[in-house]
């Protein structure tokens, strides 16, 4: 291991030496002389015999003794608290560290006794050091609409399923049909948590169920029992099912198939489009795919470029802070599904993957900053936060919460400024036009 030492003058009174560990590990040793730490401790019993109200005594007129007996003790205890806080900065700045987080700090058990030196070890891993490389090589496609008559159906089939309605069918469940299913499963031949459900709706080839389940529905009536077994994906996202294998019983109450609307012009109207007509409807198709495609192709360029960006700068990241983001996709995860017992939360580990990249990518885009000196655009966080609150009942209420709320304005200009790094990537970055249909774009 590579040691580096510094040893304080009588001016500077402190002994500071650094340890390189594993990876982006650091362990700073910290020497601090009895004086320094009794003169505080000093200076503090004599700022308490000031103050102190024992009774029996006049304020002020505490003997020392009495005041060494009654709040040494405290003292010396908080005296150390500060010595710690005070030098492990101190330390650093000497150093030139930038710690990723708190760190961990060892001291034998009667560190700190009165006439001895203090010495303890903080433990810590630091943010890396690099220069973002892979620049001048960016190469990316940007999609260009290029609508076809069977987007327009596409889109207007969504439209339609929207509107949607089921009814029974007296017959073997197809793929599109929706089925209403009690079931229970088992692991191992134990129920599994969570692994029951009444009156279910399960709309299959949707997706919104294991795809082995969804699967082994298609062919069921009405009334029938079924046991099936279900293979689930390895990425499943709770990792103590994920790969494995479990059976269920089934009991089918419902089948249904989907009814689509016609589009005519009560339809049309519903949507907006007052005089009904179906050259005005279509026309207004045309607009809003314009608008969404614009929205997902500057998505995928910008996935392109942080994908091409984290493949040049496969960069060391605190395990720290990857440990922090996934907790923090973890308490996310675990709001959406309305879950508040810990013990039924997704595991930690599913979400590390996701957590290393967000990790590694805003270590990037922070370098990138950085080095180009990019400053937030106030007039884009401007037309930010007016997007963000039109679509509120009072938006200048929206608008000035945004404004008065640090935390909240600090997400909008992060957000806007990470959009200026994609725009200046490509600006830098090859680009070649790609024709694109809707349906190729929504669904890739």
């Amino acid at each position: 291991m590579q040691t580096v030492q510094e040893v304080g003058s009588a001016r500077e009174e402190l002994e500071v030496s650094l340890e390189a560990g594993a990876g982006l590990e650091r362990r700073l040793q910290v020497r601090v002389p009895a004086k320094r730490i009794e003169r505080e401790v000093e200076v503090r019993l004599r700022s308490v015999s000031r103050s102190a109200n024992l009774k029996g005594y006049r304020p002020g007129k505490v003997p020392e003794k009495v005041i060494r007996q009654r709040f040494g003790e405290q003292v010396r205890r908080e005296v150390m608290q500060d010595i710690i806080r005070s030098t492990y900065g101190e330390a650093l700045s000497r150093q030139q560290l930038r710690p990723a987080g708190e760190p961990q700090i060892d001291a034998a058990p009667d560190a700190g006794a009165s006439g001895a030196d203090f010495a303890y070890t903080a433990s810590f891993e630091v943010f890396p050091e690099f220069t973002v490389s892979g620049l001048d090589t960016v190469a990316i496609t940007r999609p260009e609409p290029a609508f076809d008559d069977a987007d327009v159906e596409f889109i207007s089939n969504n439209l339609r399923r929207q509107r949607s309605h089921w009814h029974v069918a007296d017959r073997e469940a197809r793929l599109g049909d929706r089925v209403i299913v009690d079931f229970e499963g088992r692991l191992n031949g134990a129920p599994m948590p969570g692994g029951t459900g009444e009156k279910v709706p399960v709309e299959l080839g949707a997706g919104r169920m294991v795809e082995d389940f969804e699967r082994q529905l298609v062919g069921v009536k009405a009334g029938e029992a079924r046991q099936i077994r279900v293979q689930f994906p390895v990425d499943y996202p709770n990792r103590e099912l994920a790969g494995q294998t479990a059976d269920f019983s089934v009991q089918v109450g419902e089948v249904s198939e989907q009814h689509l609307p016609e589009i005519d012009e009560e339809f049309i109207r519903a949507f907006g489009v007052e005089s009904g007509s179906q050259d005005d409807f279509l026309r207004d198709l045309r607009e809003i795919m314009g608008d969404e495609f614009a929205a997902r192709a500057r998505a995928d360029v910008k996935r392109q470029l942080l994908e091409q960006l984290l493949k040049s700068n496969p960069i060391e990241i605190p395990v720290i802070l990857v440990e922090q983001e996934a907790t923090s996709l973890q308490s996310d995860a675990m709001r959406n599904l309305g879950v508040s017992d810990a013990g039924q939360a997704p595991a930690l580990e599913s979400f590390r993957q996701t957590a290393e990249r967000r990790v590694r990518l805003g270590l990037l885009i922070g370098e990138l900053i950085r080095e180009q000196e990019l400053v937030v655009d106030r007039e884009k966080v401007r037309e930010r936060i007016e997007q963000l609150s039109r679509g509120y009942e009072n938006p200048d209420e929206i608008r000035k919460l945004y404004y008065q709320t640090a935390q909240l304005l600090a997400q909008v200009e992060n957000s806007v400024l990470e959009e200026q790094v994609v725009d200046w990537l490509a600006g830098r970055a090859a680009v070649v036009p790609k024709p694109t249909t809707f349906r190729a774009l929504v669904s890739g």
